[in-house]
């Protein structure tokens, strides 16, 4: 088998693995890819990995499958990237749109998702991991390290919206670095705002949408939502449930509960609208819309990064978004722990998952099954007494 189709086969199986174990969110994505890419494959670099970590956190779209798409070009040029983004998403759609077809039939959540729920003190446990091993590497010196507690602070105490926090760190260390070449001139750096023509376009209101009415809301949606999964739900309130009523809040609610339990991108709540708006042509309408645009950013974000990295203004001003990248995990670590880990049976598999992740290196994958063994004899002995 040729060296590049032998890359792409393997990229395809790595990433249909993390779509299908990839519990917990972004947050706990880094991490598995952390843990694959860097530690046990060694694709890339430690310091590339947080560099695609930083930048993939200043586009639109879900960061994590950003990751995933940026990872796959590395690896294996243009095929790469639409191989490792698709694999990554595909395992995670198939799941929530078999649970939006009995959601549709019963309009309740699934108990599976009890299931779904005990694997969280594992994902705990990894992205505590992640946090201590992506430290090492995002916190270089004394201004990296303020950026970072700053960072940490700013969301904490002032609930600083992520991506601000991001760019404040990366300025402030870029300025402590440079101050002495001020004089000489400071580059302009700057996102480019990319205006899609998407974004004007607003779907006639109708009692029963279509999967182009669909689609067009989740392009726009995709193209323009800042903060990962966890915020889906203020871009899709106004839209759905607000604007067009074509869903009532219950429905959203359980439509984001299913995407946050189930594995992979948090976006792939999607695909569970998609299906109760327009079945399945909605299903696949709604997964292309939203994660078409992140192929968009990542495709662009290949050209323009390489040569602005040539930079010592842009180099220091990355180390700085590095920096505070390494502490929103921080802070969706504590957060996610927290409200993981409330009772002895959850500190318990955390504590058991993080020693055997930490100690003996093992698979997370055998950790992951290992707890929904648990989660399913005790759902299954409950169902008989």
């Amino acid at each position: 088998m040729p060296i590049a189709q032998h890359r792409l086969t393997e990229l395809a199986g790595v990433f249909l693995k993390l779509g299908t174990i990839g519990f917990g969110g972004p947050a706990a994505h880094i991490a598995m890819l952390e843990a694959e890419i860097v530690t046990r494959r060694q694709w890339i670099s430690q310091a590339q990995f947080l560099d695609l970590v930083g930048l993939t956190n200043l586009i639109p779209g879900p960061s994590s499958t950003e990751l995933a798409i940026y990872i796959g070009y590395l690896r294996s040029g243009w095929w790469g990237l639409i191989i490792g983004g698709v694999c990554f998403i595909v395992p995670a759609m198939a799941i929530v749109w078999l649970l939006a077809i009995g959601y549709d039939r019963v309009q309740e959540i699934p108990a599976s998702i009890a299931i779904f729920a005990s694997i969280q003190p594992v994902v705990v446990a990894l992205t505590i991991q992640a946090v201590w091993k992506l430290g090492r590497s995002a916190i270089k010196n004394i201004p990296t390290g303020i950026a970072g507690i700053v960072s940490i602070g700013s969301l904490v105490f002032f609930d600083l919206n992520t991506l601000i926090a991001l760019l404040l760190a990366g300025f402030g260390v870029m300025m402590s670095q440079n101050w002495r070449d001020w004089g000489r001139g400071l580059p302009v750096l700057w996102l480019p705002r990319i205006e899609l023509p998407i974004l004007a376009i607003f779907p006639v209101v109708a009692s029963h949408p279509s999967w182009v009415d669909v689609l067009t809301i989740f392009l726009k949606i995709g193209a323009t939502i800042y903060g990962g999964g966890y915020v889906l739900l203020a871009f899709l309130q106004p839209e759905l449930v607000d604007r067009t009523h074509w869903l009532t809040s219950k429905q959203l609610l359980d439509a984001i509960a299913i995407g946050q339990v189930t594995p992979g991108p948090l976006f792939t709540t999607a695909t569970f609208i998609g299906y109760l708006l327009a079945g399945h042509a909605g299903a696949i309408a709604a997964t292309i819309g939203i994660f078409l645009p992140s192929f968009v950013f990542v495709i662009l974000l290949t050209y323009w990064a390489p040569k602005l990295q040539r930079s010592i203004w842009f180099r220091t001003w990355l180390d700085g978004v590095n920096a505070g990248a390494w502490g929103t995990i921080a802070v969706v670590a504590y957060r996610l722990g927290i409200s993981t880990l409330i009772d002895w049976q959850s500190i318990a598999i955390g504590i058991i998952s993080f020693l055997l992740l930490w100690r003996w290196r093992i698979n997370v994958i055998w950790l992951i099954l290992g707890s929904a063994t648990i989660a399913l004899v005790g759902q299954l002995a409950q169902a008989h007494r």
